[in-house]
């Protein structure tokens, strides 16, 4: 099982959307995390909403700040801020350009839950790929 950790800025809109797509495909290859570099108290309602379009519950998501030691821990960092992240190299890090719903129209949230679900799911293929490739 491979440690994915997703990163965005307030850990509200993009960071969980992709754990949540993380944890419901790609179970049997990754455990995902996520995390803010600058956390906001509260997860949008619109992300919530509409990630529960897509069947999964980010209802008790709780925003949390970006770690750098837990990070250099995880496999995968996927990084959606758009600034580099402060601490250690982590092991393997992806970058997104992801557009940031934050404050904007629930449309918005809904363009960038589909964008992040099929970047999500070719990353799981891809680990998948991986770990079926001899030592």
């Amino acid at each position: 099982m491979k440690r994915v950790l997703f990163v965005c800025i307030g850990n509200a809109c993009r960071s969980p959307m992709a754990e949540g797509f993380a944890n419901h495909y790609g179970s049997d290859v990754l455990r995902a995390l996520s995390a803010g570099l600058a956390p906001t108290q509260t997860i949008p309602p619109d992300t919530v909403e509409a990630m529960s379009e897509m069947n999964v519950d980010l209802s008790a998501h709780v925003p949390r700040p970006y770690d750098p030691f837990e990070a250099v821990d995880c496999d995968v960092v996927v990084n959606m801020a758009g600034f580099r992240l402060p601490g250690p190299a982590p092991k393997e890090v992806i970058e997104w350009d992801v557009q940031d719903p934050f404050g904007a129209s629930i449309e918005a949230y809904r363009t960038v839950r589909d964008d992040l679900e099929q970047r999500v799911m070719r990353l799981i293929l891809e680990l998948r790929r991986r770990a079926k490739r001899p030592a």
